[in-house]
């Protein structure tokens, strides 16, 4: 089949969705046939992201739905509409991620670790328990957690961000192995990808960031759009568990 159709009568959930990685996601599944549903905080910029979503990928069913990742009814209402108003909930992509915590972790203050944690790992782990509920559990389906290479090596700066990543990662394993054969699940590790999210990480300007990795350039939305694009097709119905590397080569050379 051809890959611009390949996710033809799917319908996706992508969160974080309204700017980033998240809208390029949903416009790679959008564009592969998929419907999508969108979801993030905000009304208003998930709004202006569906319309552009739709002069990108002309004819595509976009379902927006405003709403708090950490919120238990808001991820509720958010499965149970996808389900109702466009029929399934094939594809998962647990996009949403905070980091409000910088530095030392003797100085991270408590709660916005726990923030961190709430967001990061254990809302990714209550929209997949919604997702099996509502449709995943009878139909089967494909998951992908949106991690970190951070979660892969210290970084010494977002240390409680890369813990969380690195929990997402062996929740993404743990998963992998309990919800098998019927629905997949895998994770995605990008470097630093050029976002409105990774501005304080390139502060020093894009080019010096972009030094140390032998790709010699940063990451687009794009780039991990591709990646989860693939996973979430029957093109990987032999891929689960894992976790892979979108980084431009970074931690091919030994350092984060």
């Amino acid at each position: 089949m051809d890959k611009e159709q390949d996710l033809q009568g799917r319908v996706a959930l992508v969160t974080g969705a309204s700017r980033g990685i998240g809208k390029a996601v949903a416009a790679n599944l959008l564009a592969r046939g998929a419907s999508v549903t969108i979801t993030a905080r905000k009304k208003e910029p998930l709004d202006a992201a569906a319309e552009e979503l739709r002069a990108e990928v002309p004819g595509a069913r976009i379902l927006t739905i405003a709403g708090n990742a950490g919120d238990d009814d808001s991820r509720r209402e958010t499965v149970d509409r996808t389900v109702a108003e466009l029929g399934s909930l094939d594809i998962l992509i647990n996009n949403t991620g905070i980091n409000p915590v910088y530095g030392s972790l003797m100085d991270a203050d408590l709660d916005g670790v726990r923030k961190i944690f709430e967001v990061n790992v254990v809302a990714s782990l209550a929209y997949i328990q919604q997702a099996h509920r509502a449709w995943m559990g009878e139909h089967g389906g494909a998951v992908v957690n949106l991690a970190s290479v951070a979660g892969i090596r210290s970084t010494g700066v977002i240390a409680a961000y890369g813990a969380s990543k690195a929990a997402l990662i062996r929740l993404t394993e743990e998963l992998a192995w309990q919800l098998g054969p019927s629905i997949r699940v895998n994770a995605v590790a990008p470097g630093v990808v050029k976002t409105k999210f990774a501005e304080a990480l390139v502060a020093g300007g894009e080019e010096a960031a972009a030094a140390g990795y032998p790709m010699k350039r940063l990451g687009t939305p794009e780039d991990v759009a591709e990646l989860v694009g693939f996973l979430v097709s029957d093109a990987s119905s032999w891929i689960t568990g894992e976790t892979v590397r979108v980084d431009g080569g970074l931690l091919a050379t030994g350092s984060l």
